[in-house]
């Protein structure tokens, strides 16, 4: 696995170094005392993971992760920091965990756990993948597909039940203690209540499972520690197969824009976003920019040549998905300049106007509203 620290302090550096090289599988490919200066290199280096220090000179930590995910969104981002009063904004921005100074082996090792595990999920893709494997959809609704057949829907005795059920496939390969599994689902109940709930609603689940033929994911219990844990070795699971195969394409080109249509089709939408489940919002958030990172290159590319109606596709699905993401509409509204559709210009910006009032009671970015009156005035071509 290959990271990059980035600290202003140079023995932080050194002993962040030496404390990775310890654990193994962990390939430091660069130390950087200035954030610049690693922001140039991320797209060379093409790590795994950041180690991001907040307090720095220059660019701040949390700013620094923005830029990295808004042009690296695959890249993961553990925030080691001596700074406690960030931890709400660093996991706002989908930071994979957030270490505090002074660094102890046991709790770096937990960060590095579960960015091995993080990254890992790609590796396993290969070891699951056969055509003949049962497929776990979770992009936009949870449905299991035998082989050669189509994608259902299980009927679960309770929603408790599939909650269940998707929390621990969430959380899949992992023990997950009893006591989380209580708080999560009946914190208001007395202990011994919720524990006879808990271990109904897991007897309910290993049925409907058996009742669907799907016996190839089991629910273990652990042996070392009281919880559970989901067994989906010898299962596919969307999200993983499509990360995977998103990982392995190269910028689109003429010869692989089909292979990123494909991709870009197979995001059927947003991770578990049938259901509310508050938990799933990271992992939602996270997959989601991927997509629209994924979207906005083969945009750049359609544009570059000259593909407009194809351009203007792809922008409208990402509304479809997503109609708070402020930049399909100004994309629109620049393709349609560039088509010379002053009506579609219009509509884009009015259409922005009315979702961005209703959905999050804002208004457009400045720079989208600049170019747009300047459009309006002046009647020129604003491509910029």
């Amino acid at each position: 696995m290959r990271v990059i620290l980035v600290d202003d302090e140079r023995l932080a550096l050194l002993q962040l170094t030496k404390m990775l090289e310890k654990m193994g599988g962990i390939d430091v490919v660069g130390t950087y005392l200035n954030p610049i200066e690693a922001i140039e290199w991320i797209g060379e280096l093409r790590p795994d993971a950041v180690f991001l220090d907040i307090h720095m000179p220059g660019i701040d930590g949390l700013k620094m992760a923005v830029q990295i995910q808004e042009n690296c969104p695959a890249i993961q981002i553990v925030f080691v920091t001596a700074f406690d009063q960030y931890a709400v904004q660093a996991f706002d921005l989908n930071a994979l965990d957030y270490v505090m100074k002074p660094l102890h082996m046991d709790r770096l090792g937990r960060a590095v756990q579960r960015l091995q595990d993080r990254v890992r999920g790609d590796v396993n893709v290969t070891v699951s993948s056969s055509p003949q494997s049962v497929l776990i959809r979770c992009l936009k609704t949870l449905q299991f597909e035998m082989p050669g057949q189509k994608s259902e829907r299980l009927k679960w005795r309770t929603s408790k039940a599939q909650e269940l059920f998707v929390y621990l496939l969430h959380h899949r390969g992992r023990v997950i203690a009893r006591d989380e599994l209580l708080e999560l689902l009946w914190p208001d109940f007395e202990e011994r209540r919720a524990a006879a709930q808990l271990y109904t609603t897991i007897y309910q689940i290993r049925q409907s499972l058996q009742r669907n033929e799907v016996g190839s994911v089991t629910i273990n219990s652990g042996s070392l520690t009281d919880g559970y844990s989901l067994d989906t070795s010898t299962v596919r699971i969307d999200t993983e197969e499509w990360e995977h195969q998103l990982k392995q394409l190269d910028s689109p080109e003429q010869h692989t824009i089909d292979k990123h249509e494909s991709l870009f089709n197979q995001y059927t939408g947003d991770y578990l976003s049938d259901y509310d489940y508050l938990w799933a919002e990271h992992e939602r958030e996270r997959l989601r920019r991927l997509w629209l990172h994924h979207a906005q290159n083969m945009i750049r590319f359609y544009t570059r040549q000259g593909m407009h109606s194809e351009a203007i596709r792809i922008n409208l699905k990402i509304q479809q998905l997503n109609p708070v993401f402020e930049e399909s509409y100004f994309s629109l509204m620049k393709l349609y300049d560039l088509s010379h559709h002053n009506a579609a210009v219009e509509e884009q910006y009015m259409l922005l106007t009315e979702t961005l009032k209703r959905e999050l009671d804002s208004r457009p970015d400045d720079r989208v509203a600049q170019w747009y009156q300047g459009w309006k005035s002046e009647g020129l071509v604003y491509n910029r």
